[in-house]
């Protein structure tokens, strides 16, 4: 990915952070955003010392202004965006254990707004700055399309991403799809699931390799990588 410019939100932790080493590996100059200043510093540091190319910027993706200085420093920084991850997101409580019917207003409210508003204000913001052949991902889960007790709004905030992508898979010139990399080992998981690095190779094939119809306003998991 010599050359290209990707913009990883919430990246440094978790599938981010893999996903920003992963792209920087390939050679991409790789623009990214978390809300802990000294987190980005160290995975800035890490990045710089293996070679890579990397812009980190304090962003929250529940501020529009926020996200529009972040795109518009990736774009100062490297160009026209190549590549958008919508990647940032929130579990308030503990996985599994937050039935909806007993979910506090202001958690509700914050995992839709970080969650699902974030995906759509990272779009948004990012149109005027994407390359002609950008594409956009979104990442999300099984609980969007099929309910499991106890994930409460974070299912449905994930169920919200999801048909905010198709909406600009359909309203925009640009491949947006989602990118399901089934249960992963973060915190939002309690460390439960497969490793980070195995979603950042979904992500990196997604971004790369996958045919552009085949990606626009589908959900891409592994099963879709090995079968390409």
């Amino acid at each position: 990915m010599d050359g290209r410019t990707v913009v990883v939100t919430g990246g440094t932790r978790g599938i981010g952070a893999a996903s920003v080493r992963a792209f920087a590996d390939a050679g991409a100059h790789v623009v990214t955003c978390a809300r802990d200043t000294g987190a980005l510093d160290e995975l800035a540091g890490e990045i710089r010392e293996s070679g890579g190319t990397i812009t980190t910027q304090r962003a929250d993706v529940r501020d529009e202004f926020d996200v529009e200085r972040l795109v518009e420093t990736a774009a100062h920084e490297g160009g026209a965006i190549d590549v958008l991850v919508a990647n940032a997101g929130v579990y308030h409580g503990d996985p599994g254990e937050t039935p909806v019917d007993r979910e506090s207003y202001a958690a509700f409210d914050d995992t839709m707004r970080t969650n699902a508003r974030g995906v759509f204000t990272t779009a948004r913001e990012a149109r005027p700055h994407l390359a002609d052949e950008a594409r956009l991902l979104v990442l999300s889960g099984g609980v969007a399309r099929e309910a499991r007790a106890g994930f409460g709004a974070y299912a449905v905030s994930k169920a919200a991403a999801e048909a905010v992508a198709r909406q600009f898979a359909v309203d925009t010139e640009w491949p947006v799809g989602v990118v399901d990399p089934g249960a992963v080992a973060t915190d939002l998981t309690g460390g439960r699931g497969t490793d980070p690095e195995r979603a950042a190779d979904l992500l990196l094939w997604a971004a790369r390799d996958a045919a552009p119809e085949r990606l626009d306003g589908s959900v891409l998991d592994r099963r879709a990588m090995r079968e390409a």
